[in-house]
């Protein structure tokens, strides 16, 4: 229930990969310097670096300007990934300029694949093909322009630089389906999540009209029996009829209204039912605390304002709130306390539900979100938060969850309550109680 410590991720998640990719560049551009031009072995040379290779002052401005470029696209790559790798790129080829080469420089374009990874990865393939579209033309631009001038050749480096570009693309590309595949499936749980727990709610409701028309039928049978003997008591079991019906048909036109859009067909082929249970409220508050004490978390109640019979979805759905949460404090707060607050206002009853313990679960990430599909990372708590939002949002509530600044875990719950209207007319929630 509480935020947890999450595992270290590994070193190349954490190092931004515009940090990578300006570490590549540079450590390829300053191995030949060293190597061949400050401390050149002996009998050491190369034909693309040569010794006396950055003598000029143009060379050194052209080495100046490329490094720039490339440390420039590499800060940008993140926010800007296109631009970004554009001037990578372009800082590599005014590299091989500065060294006075005609092709293309092999350590160089290391830092060139690791960028175009990165925008494979992240972003549409359309971008990607394009920039690896770029690099392969500036490979066969440096091939042209030999070919051009006449120049010899040898072995071109530009066919294995262009392989290499081939499988930092593969590698990009691999990545970004990976992470489409995995936030389709997050997508799709937690939508089931979602049509579970409005199927589960939509029996419980089912539960309580079924209490109601019981009461209902009594109390008619009762007032029919006595309406000639004991009018009063018909009178006041006919008023218990018409309160007990006005609060179940306002409860059913705020959840059938929510739960229209639901796609019944899918959720009854993908869930199995679940057993039906007898309506509860806040009035078992105490039995749950009790239950949960003995089992090794004290659960400390406070109840604040007047109490007062509330709408039976608007008490069912408080208890359920209650008992979700404080389930997960059982599970994953490791701790042995919590406090539970439930206060009755004018308009609207407030539920929270707080504790101290440190958690070891990871369903509290992006817990604060509001009115937004069920959080995909909810993967080891039952999607417990999910089904709390859910209620609340079914009865046009206001729903918060998350770690306190001062340690633990806080779950709030504010849900409208009708108020009270004169005889013979329907109960009404004020404006703006959220």
């Amino acid at each position: 229930m509480s935020a947890s410590s999450p595992l270290p991720s590994p070193l190349f998640k954490r190092i931004p990969p515009g940090l990578w990719t300006a570490l590549v560049w540079v450590v390829a551009a300053v191995q030949p310097i060293v190597q061949y031009v400050l401390v050149p072995h002996q009998h050491a040379y190369s034909l693309s670096y040569p010794q006396d290779g950055l003598d000029a002052l143009t060379a050194r401005a052209l080495l100046a300007l490329a490094l720039l470029l490339v440390l420039t696209g590499s800060a940008l790559l993140r926010r800007r990934a296109e631009v970004a790798y554009g001037l990578v790129l372009v800082g590599t080829v005014v590299l091989s300029v500065a060294w006075r080469q005609d092709e293309a420089l092999p350590l160089q374009f290391l830092g060139v694949d690791v960028a175009l990874c990165h925008v494979a990865a992240t972003r549409p393939r359309r971008t990607a093909i394009t920039a690896t579209a770029g690099a392969l033309g500036v490979l066969t631009g440096y091939l042209a322009l030999r070919w051009i001038t006449g120049r010899d050749p040898g072995t071109a480096s530009e066919p294995f630089i262009a392989l290499t570009v081939v499988i930092a693309w593969l590698v990009g590309n691999s990545i970004h389906q990976a992470r489409t595949h995995t936030a389709e499936l997050h997508a799709r749980v937690a939508a089931q999540a979602v049509t579970a727990e409005r199927l589960r709610i939509a029996r419980e409701m089912h539960d309580t009209v079924a209490h109601s028309i019981g009461i209902i039928a009594l109390q008619a049978g009762a007032a029919a029996r006595v309406v000639e003997t004991q009018p009063a008591r018909a009178r006041e079991a006919m008023i218990t009829v018409e309160h007990v019906g006005r609060d179940t048909l306002a409860g059913l036109r705020r959840m059938l209204g929510a739960l229209r859009q639901s796609d019944q067909g899918q959720a009854d082929q993908g869930h199995a039912q679940a057993p039906l249970r007898p309506a509860v409220g806040l009035a078992d508050l105490e039995q749950l605390a009790a239950t949960t004490t003995a089992a090794g978390v004290r659960v400390e109640v406070r109840w604040q304002g007047e109490r007062r019979p509330l709408p039976t979805d608007v008490d069912l759905a408080a208890l359920r709130i209650v008992q979700e949460a404080v389930t997960n404090v059982v599970r994953h707060a490791t701790v042995d306390h919590c406090q539970v607050k439930v206060e009755y206002r004018e308009d609207e009853l407030l539920v929270e539900v707080v504790d101290r313990g440190k958690g070891c679960g990871t369903n509290t990430k992006n817990a604060n979100a509001k009115n937004t599909n069920a959080n995909t990372k909810n993967t080891d708590t039952g999607f417990g938060l999910v089904g709390m939002r859910e209620r609340v949002a079914l009865l046009d509530g206001h729903f918060t969850a998350g770690p306190r600044p001062g340690g633990g875990f806080r779950v709030a719950a504010r849900l409208p309550v009708p108020v009270p209207t004169a005889a013979g007319t329907e109960p009404e929630v004020k404006a703006g109680a959220r």
